[in-house]
């Protein structure tokens, strides 16, 4: 009568064992799934990005956490993850294309070395005429309307609490933005107080930061550390919402989150 029981013990092991690795294989398929569904929404739709400087102060502030629209502007090879990007004269120019609209906070690779993250403003479309006289903006010869705002508290260039001069600008088109000036009008750095006249090529944008003092941005020469013109296959997205804003520490140290996450500018929309 023993016979019996030591043959079910093996065919109950047997079909342990099949149902842990089912369950095994559930779980791996449900990981590469997440993966491919992550990968996908990361290379068409939207992908977050953070925000390392004050170039763009007052619209964005270091710390911010925005989402950009992958598929505002069409795809270029640009828009691939890094390790994707593997044979980028095999995908020239933009698929899908869209061009950008005067105004609009864009993410885009530094043309001079087609790697590193830039996010400013888009100021001057193909064909503009760009200019700097006495730190007034000029756009095909005529100067972009601004409007006084109450002073500005923000960071000086040494680190200080300082209160700048803070306007509500005019692009053509309508778009209104704000902007600080940390030195005013009296501020007399090169290639961003005065300049020559920018045309922009076709094909290729000319970008700034709302934080006219402190930006480098298409104003500066790539051969000064500068911007430059910027290639329409260099767009990555549009700059929609921010998502998530952290003042003066990492975002991972979620135990000072109570005093560090500036909770008014979650879900603020990028305007």
């Amino acid at each position: 009568m023993s016979e019996p029981k030591a043959l079910k013990r093996p065919i109950q092991a047997s079909a342990g064992k099949a149902a842990k690795e089912e369950g095994w294989w559930e779980t791996v398929k449900i990981v590469v799934e997440a993966l491919i569904i992550a990968l996908v929404v990361r290379t068409l739709l939207f992908q977050p990005f953070n925000i390392p400087s004050g170039s763009l102060t007052p619209t964005l502030l270091i710390g911010d956490y925005l989402f950009v629209s992958k598929y505002a502007y069409g795809y270029s090879h640009f828009s691939l993850p890094g390790f994707l990007d593997l044979a980028p004269a095999a995908m020239p120019g933009r698929i899908f294309a869209s061009p950008p609209k005067r105004g609009d906070v864009i993410v885009f690779k530094l043309p001079r070395d087609g790697e590193t993250d830039y996010i400013k403003r888009l100021i001057g479309l193909p064909g503009d005429r760009i200019q700097m006289i006495d730190n007034r903006l000029y756009i095909n010869g005529q100067i972009v309307d601004r409007q006084p705002l109450p002073p500005y508290q923000t960071t000086g260039r040494f680190g200080e609490p300082v209160e700048v001069p803070h306007y509500l600008e005019t692009l053509p088109g309508g778009v209104k933005h704000e902007i600080i000036q940390l030195e005013g009008d009296n501020n007399p750095m090169p290639y961003t107080a005065n300049t020559d006249v920018y045309t922009v090529p076709p094909n290729e944008y000319f970008f700034m930061g709302d934080n006219r003092d402190n930006s480098s941005d298409s104003r500066v020469p790539p051969d000064r550390g500068g911007v430059g013109y910027v290639p329409f296959e260099n767009l990555i997205g549009r700059a929609e919402v921010i998502f998530f804003s952290v003042d003066g520490a990492p975002a991972w140290e979620v135990w000072q989150w109570p005093w560090t996450v500036r909770w008014n500018r979650m879900f603020h929309a990028v305007r």
